[in-house]
């Protein structure tokens, strides 16, 4: 982890050298990402230790969870007493593989030009939304919908993982990584013709790892609205966040043929309304 974590710092240093003459929608600034990250990064040791020393049920506490279920709201009622492993062994698969999202944009020449940049701000997000939501299910009790399927192993059903509805991480992770890739794609390629099919992507691919939580009984619905909002918006508004001012007025060096035959050489000033 040590290794990974020097050689992604290292990799940001050049690609900070290298964009300073290169084209790109963002900027990394050490003293800012650095105190952002290290502080997301703490957030989620934080999480991480309030979540291992979470508390479950006692017996005679689940017999007056299980006594309170007609008091869910009409939103998630409906989840109560949902068990699917395969739902749930099915919304891993997605949930995984959002850690490794930034490499498929680098299969677009303009991204993989500034990895580096890229890799610190999509960490940065992650980290951001891991924190979040660590914290939140390491001090927020809400028992998952399997806890009231009385057809479940009790041990299963008193245990602390049970405690930790609130809110649905998978989805949130999941959203944070589809919509960093859209917004990020649609950065470095203004006018691509591709941009609505990758933002299609990056909305259905989350609410479908939140509708597998739900059907394995993982989360309420409002569980997942609630970590695909805040995903979403991590995704969306750290990499905003980090766009060079005045983006619309733009140099550019410029070649080619004039109409007598003769090369020219150039500069570019254009202005985008």
């Amino acid at each position: 982890m040590k290794i990974a974590v020097t050689a992604l710092l290292s990799l940001l240093f050049v690609n900070t050298i290298y964009t300073q003459n290169s084209t790109t929608p963002y900027e990394w600034k050490w003293k800012r990402d650095g105190i952002w990250t290290g502080t997301a990064l703490a957030g989620n040791a934080l999480g991480l230790s309030l979540i291992v020393n979470k508390k479950g049920l006692t017996e005679s506490e689940l017999q007056t969870v299980v006594a309170e279920s007609g008091s869910i709201n009409f939103l998630d009622r409906w989840a109560v007493g949902n068990s699917s492993q395969w739902a749930s062994d099915l919304s891993d698969i997605p949930f995984y593989a959002s850690f490794a999202a930034p490499f498929i944009l680098f299969f677009d020449d303009e991204v993989n030009d500034h990895g580096g940049q890229v890799f610190g701000i999509f960490l940065e997000s992650m980290a951001t939304t891991g924190a979040i939501y660590s914290i939140t299910a390491g001090l927020v009790n809400k028992s998952r919908p399997y806890v009231y399927d009385e057809n479940l192993n009790l041990n299963r059903r008193l245990n602390a993982s049970g405690q930790r509805s609130f809110f649905s991480g998978h989805t949130a992770v999941t959203a944070t990584a589809t919509f960093f890739v859209a917004k990020v794609y649609q950065d470095f390629n203004p006018g691509s013709p591709g941009i609505p099919y990758v933002w299609a992507g990056a909305i259905v691919l989350p609410a479908t790892v939140g509708a597998l939580r739900i059907e394995a009984g993982q989360h309420f619905l409002t569980d997942v609205l609630l970590g695909y909002a805040i995903g979403a918006g991590i995704g969306y508004f750290v990499p905003e966040l980090h766009k060079k001012k005045n983006q619309s007025l733009r140099l550019s060096p410029v070649s080619g043929m004039d109409f007598k035959g003769d090369n020219y050489q150039g500069i570019s000033l254009s202005y985008r309304f």
